[in-house]
């Protein structure tokens, strides 16, 4: 008797345990892991000047997504071309919005992530992208591109010392 109820104990300890570890992978941590990976495509060179010619505005690109923690990095490589930024990410429906984090979000936005900018938390039904939003932004703030979850695609305005080069891409 004493040895089943010993097993017992174990096993709810066992089931416990289990469900800690499930609880404690956060939905970030998932979402980073669906998108990450290669993504083939093109970089657009964004508000030509004359010295560019069409042909040199358009060129093959390859995006490596990578979970770092709760983040994402994003590698772009293209001819002359190879930038990396660490993206926050963000479930919207059937899309995934990024975000800068760190200095780079300071940078953009003028204060720190984690200011709460806006002030309340939102209720309901709303999208981490929503509470994102009104959390740490002000109306009017530019964001860059996402994940489109449908077509396994990503987009992303990089805006560089250089110029801003637009990527479009479809997972490999």
């Amino acid at each position: 008797m004493k040895t089943h109820l010993i097993r017992k104990t174990k096993t709810v300890i066992a089931i416990a345990l289990i469900a800690i570890l499930f609880a404690c992978n956060s939905k970030e941590d998932v979402t980073a892991n669906e998108v990450s990976g290669t993504y083939e495509g093109t970089l657009t060179a964004v508000g030509l000047t004359s010295r560019v010619s069409s042909s040199q505005a358009i060129l093959p690109a390859t995006v490596i997504i990578t979970n770092i923690g709760e983040e994402i990095e994003v590698h772009c490589v293209a001819d002359n071309f190879d930038e990396t930024i660490m993206l926050d990410t963000y479930e919207n429906g059937d899309e995934i919005m990024v975000c800068y984090t760190g200095a780079d979000f300071e940078n953009m936005y003028g204060h720190m992530l984690g200011e709460s900018h806006m002030g309340d938390n939102m209720q309901g039904n709303n999208t981490e992208w929503m509470e994102h939003l009104n959390n740490e932004h002000q109306v009017g703030d530019e964001h860059f591109g996402g994940f489109n979850m449908q077509d396994h695609s990503f987009n992303f305005l990089f805006k560089t010392s250089n110029g801003d080069f637009q990527f479009q891409g479809i997972k490999n």
